[in-house]
């Protein structure tokens, strides 16, 4: 273990010495890239650090332990420093294996969330944007950059569908189990009796793909460019800038109308068709021998419903953990790690109990 990280902490050495280059500085591509392979490493050398330090106080108060004679009260505090030490060490060492083990591959990469009104008419609409509201909330809380790829009002001012890129490090990481329906519970402010409506929302959220992962004929493609439209149809852009491509072997349809330039519009929409093809073909990879995975990740339909939002009792409640939260303004608001991190826990916790008995077997 120490030979690795001895390798990993030279490289993250190295990468520093680049970023610094002038020629590093002049070429965005080359420092997009070296930021990200130094900050991937930032984590695991940060703790190596605390490592060698814990060591070394270890060995000096053991150092001194020989010279000094057990009556000596400098004997008890060198005792109580070494043993303090050697529990920091133990702990450091069970840190440092969690981060030198083999990581998702999609860990760290960005997300492009998808939110859906489903049942409930205007209601549905609503909700959905607020739902995108909380993520875009949750997103600023943790630095990310969230890019507005795609939008489809409704009349009453909410959201019939959505889809945004989520920039940041471990940004799909976090947000991969947000997948499913979100159901809400409220009285609608049209609702004259006071009668508790129930509604529904689709959230996707993908992996973004990299260009080398998924490679497109551009004879599979029909690429449609019309005028971005509001709310209602009503026109925002008189220029055809707005772009639909269709994947004709897949059917897939994906369109971006946010930015006023066709060769914008265009990339994001490919962005988004790569990480939907890519999410195809991995669900059809893990079809025949995975069920269960295919069900924590997600089969395309998005039809279980995993969390419902009760505005009246002011509770939020994610079902595959039973978890209860009576936090709903501060959820909606963006503070969703005390629903994620558990989240997090509990499939870490059975994607480990699935390895181990793999190796059983």
């Amino acid at each position: 273990m120490i030979e690795k990280l001895d390798e990993i902490a030279r490289t993250h050495r190295e990468l520093t010495q680049k970023l610094a280059d002038p020629a590093t500085l002049s070429d965005p591509g080359a420092y997009r890239d070296t930021s990200k392979a130094l900050a991937k490493l930032s984590a695991v050398v940060e703790l190596y650090e605390k490592y060698r330090k814990a060591v070394l106080e270890r060995d000096q108060a053991q150092e001194m332990l020989r010279d000094l004679p057990r009556a000596d009260e400098l004997f008890q505090l060198a005792t109580a420093e070494r043993d303090a030490q050697a529990a920091r060490i133990a702990e450091l060492e069970e840190q440092l294996q969690d981060e030198l083990r083999p990581k998702d591959p999609d860990q760290e990469r960005n997300a492009v969330l998808e939110i859906r009104a489903g049942t409930g008419g205007s209601e549905a609409t609503l909700f959905a944007s607020e739902l995108f509201r909380m993520y875009t909330r949750y997103a600023e809380r943790h630095g990310w950059r969230v890019q507005l790829l795609d939008l489809s009002e409704s009349e009453v001012g909410g959201i019939k569908e959505v889809v945004a890129l989520v920039e940041g490090q471990g940004a799909y990481s976090r947000l991969r189990h947000e997948a499913g329906v979100h159901r809400v519970q409220r009285v609608p402010e049209t609702e004259a009796s006071g009668r508790i409506h129930t509604s529904a929302v689709t959230v996707a959220v993908l992996p973004e793909a990299d260009d080398v992962e998924v490679e497109i004929a551009e004879s599979d493609l029909r690429i449609d460019r019309f005028c971005s439209s509001g709310a209602g149809g009503q026109s925002v852009n008189t220029t055809y800038s707005a772009v639909r491509i269709t994947h004709l072997p897949s059917g897939l349809v994906v369109s971006c109308q946010d930015e006023r330039s066709q060769i914008k519009n265009r990339a994001r929409a490919m962005r988004v068709l790569k990480s939907r093809l890519l999410e195809m073909e991995r669900e059809k990879a893990h079809a025949a021998t995975s069920q269960e995975r295919r069900q924590m990740v997600g089969s395309g339909d998005r039809s279980e419903k995993i969390r419902t939002y009760n505005f009246p009792q002011h509770r939020v409640t994610d079902h595959r953990l039973g978890l209860t939260l009576h936090r709903l303004p501060e959820i909606l608001g963006g503070d969703l790690d005390p629903l994620l991190l558990p989240l997090e826990a509990h499939y870490r916790a059975e994607s480990m109990q699935r390895s181990a008995a793999e190796r059983v077997h």
